[in-house]
């Protein structure tokens, strides 16, 4: 085995992250095209004349032979052209950077409630293993884990947006509070205007669909951190720490945890970046103006440029988070760069 340094490491991991993307973006583009209906009659109708039809059709390229329509793509894609949307006709990047702000706020309010219910209740289970705070924390994971987020979220609507009124079950913000966006992030544009009315309604409008996706999240999440915890409090080191008189809390949060955080870490990292492009059926149901509904829209009305750069701005994503939580695990164990 050869010891990498930490530079060869990134350089060998964003090599291998390349192909990788090639695929992807060869399987959306034939998938695409070779999937039933028309992106043409679904802008026209299917009663426009043929004439109408296969003017737009050459506007679009789509009479040109399909090896070189992926060429054409990938040329303008090595450009950082993601083409534009063949419904709104708008560079579809900016459209992405429009709902970004609101995917990526939901994704990290969803990702804190996975991380205070999973780490902790799975780290306290550990710790009072078969006992009745680790027997409930397994059965939490496995209902939430089976439990579809969307039916999850039809039952958070009803509950406590329907009967009880406690909270707003769709959009970002009410259409009677006016706020001034700049970053596009309803949280931060409200904090730097001042605007405690904005900020109060956008955190409002994010608690159900946080929630929802943060309880799913957190499933994993528990049963990750409960399990490797665990194994760390089988190991001789905790034995010793228990011999020297060290608390057991202590004993958890310092020397059981930091220990088993390396596999926690990585799996929390790709979580966080497949939760980007996973809240499609949260913002589905919330009907929340992100990335997911987004993509969602578009595949409904064959918008091939919106969906390919969709998928592509996701890939990324997850392939910078995945490098960023491998150069974080080789810091962490230099183990890993073997």
């Amino acid at each position: 085995m050869m010891d990498l340094s930490l530079k060869q490491y990134i350089i060998v991991r964003t090599i291998l992250a390349i192909p990788m993307l090639f695929i992807l973006l060869a399987v959306i583009f034939f998938v695409l095209r070779i999937m039933p209906g028309d992106p043409v009659l679904a802008i026209l109708g299917g009663k426009a004349p043929k004439t109408v039809i296969d003017r737009l059709r050459h506007e679009l390229g789509l009479d040109k032979p399909i090896i070189v329509q992926f060429g054409d793509y990938l040329a303008n894609l090595m450009k950082g052209d993601l083409g534009k949307s063949t419904f709104t006709e708008r560079p579809v990047w900016d459209e992405l950077m429009e709902r970004f702000p609101a995917t990526l706020e939901l994704t990290a309010f969803a990702f804190v409630v996975a991380i205070l219910i999973g780490v902790f209740w799975g780290a306290e289970a550990a710790r009072r293993k078969d006992g009745p705070v680790d027997v409930s924390a397994r059965i939490f994971a496995i209902l939430l884990y089976a439990i579809p987020v969307f039916w999850l979220g039809l039952m958070m609507q009803m509950i406590f947006g329907s009967y009880l009124r406690w909270l707003p079950i769709g959009s970002r913000l009410s259409p009677a509070i006016n706020l001034r966006v700049i970053t596009g992030f309803y949280l931060i544009d409200s904090i730097i205007t001042l605007n405690w009315a904005a900020f109060k309604d956008t955190l409002a409008h994010l608690v159900l669909p946080g929630t929802t996706l943060g309880l799913v999240i957190s499933s994993i999440f528990l049963r990750m951190v409960r399990n490797n915890a665990v194994l760390m409090y089988s190991m001789d080191f905790v034995k010793a720490a228990r011999a020297r008189g060290i608390k057991e809390r202590v004993i958890l949060y310092r020397h059981v945890l930091k220990n088993a955080f390396v596999p926690i870490m990585t799996m929390m990292g790709l979580q966080f970046a497949l939760l980007l492009g996973g809240a499609v059926l949260t913002e589905t149901t919330f009907s929340w103006p992100g990335m997911g509904s987004y993509l969602v829209l578009r595949i409904k009305y064959r918008d091939f440029p919106a969906v390919q750069g969709t998928v592509v701005f996701f890939a990324l994503i997850v392939i910078v988070i995945s490098i960023i939580v491998d150069i974080i695990n080789a810091l962490v164990d230099p183990r890993v760069r073997y």
